[in-house]
């Protein structure tokens, strides 16, 4: 039996995220991430963290939502995901960008966050109980937890992320769910 240190997922080869990120400039050629963003609420000076960032799709539009008064952190397992979108921050002039190489901690000072998005990795994640932890904690408490993952259905969503008693939905958009946080006695 494996130990709990062992059965952890490991980030993807590097050939595995080469492959995804072509795949993801293919999608957004296609489906600008932008329309997505837009559904979400995000606001001129949000603090926003994306969990499982990637290569960063959502991170030059997320940067022009948030503003120069917004921060963005980008968090990924992968240290290529991370890389990727340092350059590109850098390459874009993005300087309210910074990442965050983890597999669950975000370091981030409780009650900071204005909304955590967390697209297409809700599937993947080997400890979402965990992670969903760790997002209540960093979230305001009027904070939103986006979430979009098109591997699971709805009632899986809203199970899984509402099941813990951390989040509540409260809207359901077309491509995206936002969870408020629940208030822990």
């Amino acid at each position: 039996m494996p130990t709990q240190e062992e059965a952890r997922v490991k980030p993807k080869s590097n050939l595995d995220f080469r492959l995804m990120s072509l795949t993801y400039k293919f999608r957004d050629f296609i489906k600008p991430r932008m329309s997505i963003l837009e559904e979400a609420g995000i606001k001129p000076g949000f603090h926003v963290l994306d969990y499982g960032c990637g290569p960063g799709s959502y991170i030059a539009p997320l940067a022009e939502l948030v503003g120069k008064s917004g921060k963005i952190y980008a968090l990924d397992i992968h240290p290529l995901a991370i890389l990727t979108v340092q350059t590109l921050a850098s390459r874009k002039g993005l300087d309210n960008v910074e990442t965050i190489l983890s597999d669950c901690k975000t370091g981030l000072p409780p009650d900071s966050l204005d909304m955590v998005m967390l697209y297409d990795i809700l599937h993947d994640l080997d400890d979402a109980n965990g992670v969903l932890a760790e997002l209540h904690l960093v979230l305001k408490p009027e904070g939103i937890l986006s979430l979009s993952d098109h591997h699971m259905k709805e009632a899986e969503i809203v199970s899984q992320v509402t099941a813990g008693g951390l989040f509540k939905l409260s809207v359901k958009g077309k491509r995206t769910y936002s969870f408020s946080r629940e208030e822990q006695a």
